[in-house]
């Protein structure tokens, strides 16, 4: 990212900018720079799996580290946006004693430093060199030299944020949309408290793996004395795509994932399934989404055990090309109806591709941005691995109903749900304003 230095200067703020948005960061994000210049490294280190130091020694000059996303806009960035390779989430938790100024000016300069970042530019004007040498550096440095390489930076609102344990801590409660609420109990799950929920999220998705920690290592430190990291993954070859352009990727088990993805010139799709209309309520998620995030460990071992004929019919498709079991290639629409040799279906009734087709589901579908994860190995000295679940709709109802329909997935004896969130993800900031501002008017 750009040494300001070497000439860079912070953007101008646009007229009646609130503060923290374009004219800097507040009072309270300059201090969390300084504070906790050492805390966001050490907490953000637990979380963040073995693949910190993927970016050491890598080419930079790169085709994909040119990509530039706006931050500002009708959406957030991060949804439709082609797909990226590596991805920092992580989720936070307010402190206590905050209050509503402290939220406000947390996602005020936020919005700030996500700006900036995304556009390939330090944390803040004077970076990680252009202050005083006698002061912590505003920005941690580590991205240095790097592009942008394709980072977007996407947040969300828990339903802890507008009501919890504590009350309505920042007068929210009657703000809050019906359908944020914890999501259910369903069969397979073995959730971990410390890998779930949080009363606020943000998604770092960008093509090198150093540009994604890089955000949320410095909007850590940004929430410093406001908000604290509640836990963290960081995800690598994407489970998605969202363009026509990309190829559908493969997930741990070896099999391409997201072939029937929405894709983002899909209007129709993304207006029925993923955006919150203008007439939907709470007015103020129009040309939102519902983030869910889940972390689902495979048993990779016990996969790998398994015959390629049984792998193949546990989840529809041809491991090869990735064609459904009924014949065709891989975007031939499967036909439920076909059968094999004895008259069997061609495609299993308990086969993953089925139980989650829109045909099975009442048309119902989500669009999904996951990652691979390989967080070392367990304490019986297997992979600590699966795919890290990130999907957006319209309504968490969509998620709920398409899980359920997942109980009788033959896959589920392969697989445990082990995290898991949800959260409202906002329409995209306004330049000079910020991210949630319609929450709050």
């Amino acid at each position: 990212m750009t040494d300001p230095s070497n000439g860079s200067a912070d953007a101008p703020a646009p007229a009646g900018a609130a503060p923290g948005a374009g004219a800097g960061l507040s009072r309270r994000g300059v201090l969390g720079l300084a504070l906790g210049a050492g805390a966001a490294g050490l907490a953000l280190g637990a979380g963040a799996g073995a693949t910190t130091g993927v970016a050491v020694g890598r080419a930079r000059e790169q085709d994909a580290a040119a990509s530039v996303y706006d931050y500002y806009g009708a959406h957030q960035a991060g949804i439709t946006t082609p797909v990226q390779d590596h991805l920092h989430f992580a989720s936070f938790d307010m402190m206590a004693r905050t209050d509503r100024d402290d939220l406000v000016t947390l996602l005020q300069d936020w919005s700030y430093a996500a700006a900036r970042m995304t556009q390939g530019l330090d944390v803040s004007a004077t970076g990680a060199v252009g202050g005083s040498p006698e002061a912590p550096p505003d920005d941690t440095g580590e991205a240095l030299g790097l592009a942008a390489s394709g980072l977007t930076i996407t947040f969300g609102f828990g339903p802890s944020l507008f009501e919890n344990d504590e009350g309505d801590r920042y007068g929210l409660a009657t703000r809050r949309p019906a359908q944020l609420e914890k999501l259910p109990a369903f069969l397979g799950d073995d959730l971990d408290p410390a890998l779930s929920g949080g009363d606020l999220c943000i998604q770092a998705c960008a093509d090198d793996p150093q540009v994604a920690v890089h955000a949320i290592r410095n909007l850590s430190r940004i929430a410093f004395g406001r908000a604290r990291l509640r836990w963290s993954q960081l995800g690598f070859g994407r489970t998605s795509r969202t363009t026509a352009a990309q190829a559908t990727p493969r997930n741990l088990f070896g099999f391409k994932d997201g072939t029937a993805n929405i894709l983002a010139t899909d209007d129709a799709a993304l207006a029925d399934h993923v955006w919150v209309g203008a007439a939907d309520e709470p007015a103020w998620m129009a040309g939102g989404s519902y983030l869910v995030a889940r972390k689902i460990a495979m048993l990779i071992e016990t996969w790998d055990r398994v015959r390629l004929s049984e792998q193949e019919s546990i989840i529809g498709r041809t491991k090869g090309v990735g064609a459904p079991l009924s014949g065709g290639d891989e975007f031939t629409e499967p036909d439920f109806d076909a059968t094999g040799a004895g008259g069997q279906p061609a495609i299993a009734t308990t086969s993953h591709v089925r139980l989650a087709h829109p045909e099975l589901n009442d048309g119902i579908r989500i669009l999904r941005r996951g990652y691979n994860f390989v967080d070392g190995n367990n304490e019986l000295g297997r992979l600590d691995a699966g795919l890290f679940f990130l999907s957006y709709q319209r309504s968490p109802e969509q998620f709920v109903r398409l899980q359920r329909s997942l109980s009788t997935d033959t896959m589920n004896e392969y697989i445990r749900h082990v995290g898991s969130g949800l959260w409202a993800v906002p329409a995209g900031a306004q330049p000079g304003s910020f991210v949630g501002a319609a929450l709050f008017a």
